[in-house]
């Protein structure tokens, strides 16, 4: 092997090695064009690639293909970002330089190469970790890491969904583990009333920010204790308060063990509310001083984020189970077992109330906030009990509303319109209002190419998908109809949600007179696609499911209402940025932001949504469509049937006429006057970048202020 060729493959592999080619479009390109085939085999998993492929195959397509300069470019623009030091961070955080921001989640979702996460949650958390990145805000983040992930959804002949689990391959991940001065493994150990639980730390690299994970399949570990990092979200109640042990204290004493001590706790649900715990011990141990004022200072560092708005979503725990896996810590911050169970309880003197982990985290938090406006509200009532003497307007939880990283989401044909005509700067500035205004200069008809090739691309996309489910299945009729399948001249509409019954995923189904017209009309038709999840103990999500594939084999539906199997962060991006129109239709006010549709927006797709989460504040009548008012029925059979009528009121009379308007040059230019106004009122607005600015400014500076303060 020459010199040139080891060089060539030293700065892939290092592209490959941090997360930072996740949201850089040209790095993706360049492993796609040494080889599109290996690319997609390698689950579009640059580090699996380079295992695939050799040095010298890379050196020879590298020529063929003139594409040194091209990987030297990558490879300059990487360490730049690393390096640059005129950043938002630098300029607004610098007393977070010494003491970052600590932030705790279950799960990271990034990209469809690593799953570990199973959805809104997981993708909100890698967005937040993205923007912290980009913004160079200092910040280390701590989760668990799966090694079967959530599961693979694999549909029967009948429609009902099955799990996969399969365990990764840690060769194929850009983990690094982290070892102590003797060169072992670094391990933590957290002990329990039965046995210690150990775990060690890998490190990943998302850009600027390190993500430290923990991983219990360790040697000393139960065959019980090995498999709580197998699975997100599996087993029972004692599963997961052990997996919320390891998150909230493992993790902050993995961060004790790297000697990183954090300005800020940010807690994102739940989960990890123990951290707070072990941040008080350490505390108390640091600076001799009682449990009490222990827990007020870090209380004055703490920031919680809640993000559900349905009580089953908060973890709740038995005495029994408190006492043995809390009872030997409890003991060591010099606490009775009532004492202790009250921490987590909204009456204190009800010993038949359970542990909450939520309310853990509500009363020892500085701040604690909901992800919209309307969730605030929701929460505000829901915890109303931790505050009784103050009025429900004055409970101290606030909101922000969650936003998506751009990179990640927009389609990198989208992002060279906007690079020709919003300036090549416009990513640094996307959270500033005026950026947007030059979307009016636009030419209407290269905006619509250029999602109508985005829709193309989502239309072949489903198709391959669809066919590789047909052969597994055996089902020669839809691989016999395959390229009919879907029409690029039709309203394509999208609908993918974890399925789960106050979401109403087949709401739509509810007038199949009405929904077969709208389909078979021989002018104005409509197509959809369909796809989620149902957590695996949920039977009336994976019914739900099962309704919306039985609905497909109808043949009046036939090759225009499809479900593509196994929605995952890929499927996910294929679907916002190649649709016409994001379907959203959440039993109000059971969204709590609803980030899906934010995606949509600067691919040129438009929202049609319940008024609910983010979509209650985002949409002012010019910038997507409404399904009603806003209101809500105390019964929610009448409310379920009102939502009908409005759904199929704003289809036949707003969005369906306004797409197939067309003057001479066929372009909907009315649509694409309300894309528009979509992408300038909203584009700023619902970015991760003005999410974690405003968590930065609001939460994380006053936060670590009070801390460096030592207020007590």
């Amino acid at each position: 092997m020459n010199n040139s060729t080891n060089h060539l493959h030293e700065r892939l592999r290092a592209l490959a090695q941090n997360l930072w080619w996740m949201w850089h479009p040209e790095v993706i390109r360049l492993f796609t064009d040494l080889d599109p085939h290996l690319w997609r085999e390698a689950g579009h998993n640059p580090i699996a690639f380079l295992n695939r492929i050799t040095p010298e195959q890379i050196e020879h397509r590298a020529s063929e293909l003139v594409l040194h300069s091209r990987i030297n470019h990558c490879f300059r623009r990487l360490n730049e970002y690393l390096q640059r030091k005129q950043t938002w961070g630098n300029l607004h955080c610098g007393n977070l330089s010494s003491r970052p921001v600590a932030y705790f989640s279950a799960e990271f979702g990034m990209h469809e190469s690593f799953p570990i996460y199973s959805g809104g949650l997981g993708v909100l958390a890698g967005d937040h970790l993205k923007s912290a990145s980009d913004l160079d805000i200092p910040l280390v983040a701590i989760g668990l890491l799966y090694h079967q992930g959530y599961f693979n959804q694999r549909l029967t002949r009948e429609g009902w969904q099955e799990e996969e689990y399969v365990n990764f391959d840690f060769k194929q991940l850009p983990l690094e583990p982290l070892k102590n001065g003797d060169g072992h493994p670094l391990t933590i150990h957290i002990d329990t009333r039965e046995k210690a639980l150990l775990a060690r730390i890998w490190q990943l690299q998302v850009g600027r920010v390190r993500l430290l994970l923990l991983d219990s399949n360790v040697e000393g570990n139960s065959e019980e204790d090995r498999a709580l990092t197998s699975r997100l979200y599996g087993g029972n109640e004692r599963t997961r308060i052990r997996q919320e042990l390891l998150l909230g204290i493992g993790g902050a004493r993995a961060l004790q063990a790297l000697q990183i001590y954090p300005g800020v706790l940010h807690l994102n649900e739940g989960h990890s509310a123990f951290a707070i715990l072990e941040e008080v011990w350490r505390m108390m141990q640091d600076d001799g001083i009682p449990f009490e004022r222990a827990r007020r200072r870090v209380s004055l560092y703490t920031v919680f984020t809640t993000h559900t708005p349905v009580e089953a979503g908060h973890d709740r725990f038995s005495p029994e189970l408190i006492e043995e896996h809390m009872g030997i810590f409890r003991e060591k911050l010099g606490m009775s077992h009532d004492d202790f169970m009250a921490l987590g309880r909204v009456n204190p003197a009800d010993r038949t109330e359970p542990f909450c982990m939520t309310v853990l985290a509500l009363k020892n938090s500085r701040q604690a906030n909901a992800v919209s406006a309307i969730h605030a509200d929701v929460s505000r009532r829901m915890w109303h009990g931790l505050w009784p003497q103050r009025p429900e307007v004055e409970v101290p939880i606030g909101h922000i509303t969650n936003g998506v990283h751009v990179l990640s989401w927009l389609a990198p044909q989208m992002y060279k319109l906007f690079e020709m005509r919003l300036g090549p700067d416009w990513p640094t500035r996307m959270t500033h209002p005026d950026i947007w205004e030059k979307i009016s200069s636009i030419d209407d008809g290269e905006l619509w190419e250029t999602h109508q090739i985005l829709n193309t691309r989502l239309i072949n996309f489903v198709r391959r998908r669809l066919q590789r489910v047909a052969k597994r299945l055996g089902d020669q009729e839809t691989l016999n109809q395959i390229d009919r399948i879907l029409d690029p001249d039709i309203l394509t509409i999208g609908s993918a949600r974890r399925l789960a019954a106050y979401k109403r995923g087949d709401l739509i189904f509810s007038q199949l007179e009405r929904l077969t017209r709208l389909v078979t009309d021989p002018k104005r038709p409509i197509q959809i696609v369909f796809a989620g999840k149902a957590h695996p103990r949920d039977d009336e999500g994976k019914k739900i499911l099962q309704r919306i594939m039985q609905h497909t084999h109808n043949p009046a539906f036939k090759s225009r209402i499809v479900f593509v199997e196994d929605y995952d962060y890929n499927v996910a991006r294929h679907l916002v940025q190649g649709v016409d129109v994001w379907l959203n239709t959440p039993r109000r006010p059971l969204e709590a932001c609803g980030t899906s549709g934010q995606k949509v927006i600067l691919n040129g797709g438009l929202n049609l949504s319940i008024l609910d989460g983010w979509w209650n504040e985002a949409y002012n009548g010019r910038n997507g469509f409404a399904i009603g008012r806003g209101g809500m029925h105390n019964d929610q059979n009448i409310q379920y049937q009102r939502d009908t009528e409005f759904l199929y009121d704003v289809l036949e009379n707003e969005v369906i006429p306004l797409y197939y308007e067309r003057e001479g040059d066929g372009i909907p230019h009315q649509w694409i006057r309300r894309i528009k106004a979509s992408m300038q009122s909203l584009g700023w607005r619902f970015s991760a970048d003005r999410m974690v600015t405003d968590y930065a400014m609001r939460f994380y500076l006053p936060a670590a202020g009070s801390k460096s303060a030592d207020t007590v």
